[in-house]
């Protein structure tokens, strides 16, 4: 279910992209048509997204296509479908509470079970670690190049209006992707993440193989509780960092 709520999240986002570029595209191309209009021969530029054009309009058809006429596939394309899946899913989520509190299974089996759903906790900690380190690369790359063509751009004092424009665009994009990552501090938090899941796999590895703390233990169950106050206790520092990275720089400070 988790996977069909990414796709129909994707499915709405190239939904929705194809059918606002066009006018998006279309007002831009005429705006700039006017603010150029006999300075500027963007004759060019206009024959150049012809293409796009069409393009865009036999993209419209086939989604509009498949949302309205294709039978057992409406309801993917529909907008409240994703909204249904996330109900769905959190109706399975609780009966599935429900179902193992009935149980009634004792600690030490239960023990055992969180035991194995650590190694989905390690990967879900990269995963986010990996998006939030790509999102930094992003803005650092934008910074890097950015103030390269700015610095270019500057240099040329008495080249015409749209070099001036690349230099106004380029230092906001600079600025921008600046203030983003010093705010959100993307590497930070792709750092910590990265740290606690290599800590916590650490930690299995070694109840897992009996060595390094886990060696002089020679219970299983004595390990086991061990083992998951141990994660508990990276899992409990990783959301104090998480919340310390959520405060403003001054309350962070004090």
């Amino acid at each position: 279910m988790r996977q069909e709520i990414r796709a129909g999240r994707l499915r709405r986002l190239v939904l929705v992209s194809v059918f606002t570029s066009t006018p998006i595209l279309f007002t831009f191309l005429l705006v700039a048509n006017i603010a150029a209009w006999r300075r500027v021969d963007l004759a060019r530029v206009n024959l150049a997204c012809i293409p796009i054009f069409a393009a865009l309009a036999v993209l419209a058809l086939i989604i509009d296509d498949r949302s309205s006429t294709t039978i057992g596939r409406k309801d993917e394309w529909a907008p409240g479908h994703v909204g249904n899946l996330r109900l769905d899913l959190e109706l399975e989520i609780e009966r599935k509470r429900l179902s193992a509190a009935s149980l009634s299974l004792p600690p030490a089996i239960r023990r055992h079970v969180y035991r194995e759903t650590v190694p989905a906790v390690v990967e879900q900690f990269r995963a986010e670690g990996k998006g939030y380190r790509r999102t930094h690369n992003i803005f650092q790359s934008v910074i890097i190049i950015g103030s390269l063509a700015t610095s270019t751009a500057a240099s040329l004092a008495d080249a015409p209006p749209p070099y001036k424009w690349i230099t106004v665009a380029t230092s906001f994009a600079v600025g921008l992707s600046a203030g983003f990552t010093g705010y959100f501090k993307f590497r930070e938090r792709s750092f910590y993440l990265q740290q606690t899941a290599d800590s916590i796999e650490e930690e299995y590895d070694s109840v897992t193989l009996g060595v390094g703390r886990y060696k002089s233990i020679a219970d299983d169950e004595a390990s086991l509780v061990e083992f998951t106050e141990r994660v508990e206790v990276l899992k409990s520092d990783q959301k104090k960092r998480q919340q310390q990275l959520d405060q403003p720089t001054e309350t962070a400070e004090l």
